[in-house]
């Protein structure tokens, strides 16, 4: 369920006056010690008080300079020797302290935590980083243990679907609080113009063509070979003067790489499309696009490319598969005047092709709707500052379970 659904009356323990402490694997500049150093920043304005523990890393010097206080943990080990003294510490930390919420960011942490807070009292929250693990394995094992929170916060509700089955979990415990967004960062009004310039010359887009923006790692998992046979159906339509970015990171899959370019020699459209590689400038490349497509074949329980893409205000024409239909909004799923994309059988070139030839169809004020509504979206759901009142909710809830020391 949503966090909006699980806070109903006003909380018998309010959280001004708290003290919180989250646990990280390390302060590294990585999703969850990313969140962990935003939700750190909401509960200091709201009054409670804010630890973060974890190994050293380059968030550190933000955590302090907001107020927020740093406690050294080897929380990224797993070795189960480690965890159990890590366990006696955070017992200790716990007491000391007279934490009244700990949330744990991983499988070890929440190990750690769930048998620390055992004789304290402390309220425990988790956050459930993608979704069950199919293979057993070390890391695998302390999974288990988020499941133990008296709130576990998944990224999507496709992911609260298999995390409730894996583990048998009771509904109202599960709150869906999505990946954040920089809003700030990711938002077109702050792209300069020699920026989109830049990239324009770098990547040979002629004055008068439409781009169309396919970003990713090349890989089988991400579909975008489909995307080079929508194409090929698109030229037999008679569609011309668009230009299709690969803008693909250097991690991909070599084999699939060379794939991709024979595919595209076959099908003879290499004269629109660009591999471009990395791009360091992702706002600035959403900005020039007037469509994004994620062609993702495999389910993930968050997609941060779609979730970006409307960010900046542009259309997204995404899988219907794992969380994008959670991201991008499209019928039926929604009224027709809520869309802000389409979602296709990621199997299907055809439905591509045409979710393609209806998105480069819009009329421009038609267009700009939609990619306003897409930004609308992104600020309420995915912008920090709600993400992280959305946590701050999750440990109000558990302060209003009266939990006792």
């Amino acid at each position: 369920m949503s966090v909006d659904e699980s806070v109903g009356h006003a909380p018998a323990r309010r959280l001004p006056g708290a003290t919180v402490l989250q646990i990280v694997p390390a302060l590294m500049d990585e999703p969850g010690a990313r969140a962990a150093v935003n939700v750190a920043s909401a509960l200091l304005c709201s009054g409670a008080r804010a630890l973060v523990a974890g190994e050293s890393g380059i968030l550190i010097g933000q955590l302090q300079a907001l107020g927020g206080e740093w406690v050294e943990v080897p929380g990224a080990t797993l070795n189960p020797l480690k965890l159990r003294r890590n366990a006696r510490a955070l017992g200790d930390l716990i007491a000391t302290e007279r934490i009244d919420i700990v949330h744990a960011y991983s499988g070890p942490t929440a190990w750690s935590a769930h048998t620390a807070i055992r004789e304290s009292g402390a309220g425990l929250v988790t956050t459930y980083a993608g979704v069950p693990a199919g293979r057993i394995d070390r890391a695998s094992l302390y999974q288990g243990a988020l499941a133990h929170g008296h709130r576990i916060i998944t990224e999507s509700d496709y992911a609260a679907d298999l995390v409730m089955k894996r583990h048998g979990i009771a509904p109202e415990r599960i709150i869906t609080i999505p990946h954040s967004v920089d809003t700030s960062r990711f938002d077109v009004s702050v792209v300069s113009a020699d920026r989109i310039a830049v990239l324009q010359h770098g990547w040979g887009i002629r004055p008068g063509w439409r781009v169309v923006l396919v970003p990713g790692r090349l890989s089988p998992a991400k579909g975008q070979v489909n995307v080079i046979d929508a194409i090929r159906i698109l030229v037999n339509g008679g569609m011309r003067r668009v230009a299709f970015i690969l803008a693909d990171d250097s991690g991909g899959d070599r084999e699939y790489s060379r794939t991709i370019a024979t595919r595209i020699e076959a099908q003879g459209v290499a004269g629109l499309v660009r591999r471009v590689g990395h791009c360091p400038d992702m706002p600035a490349a959403y900005a020039i696009a007037d469509l994004i497509i994620v062609p993702t074949v495999e389910p993930a329980p968050s997609n941060q490319t779609a979730a970006e893409a409307q960010a900046m205000g542009r259309p997204v024409i995404a899988s219907s598969v794992g969380a994008l239909p959670e991201i991008v909004l499209a019928p039926p799923r929604v009224p027709e005047d809520a869309r802000t994309g389409w979602l296709v059988d990621p199997s299907d070139p055809i439905e591509l092709a045409r979710a393609i030839a209806a998105a480069l169809a819009l009329d421009n004020p038609i267009r700009d709707a939609l990619g306003e509504r897409g930004r609308r979206l992104a600020e309420v759901r995915f912008s920090p500052p709600r993400v992280a009142a959305a946590a701050l909710e999750v440990y109000a809830s558990v302060l209003e379970d009266g939990i006792e020391r």
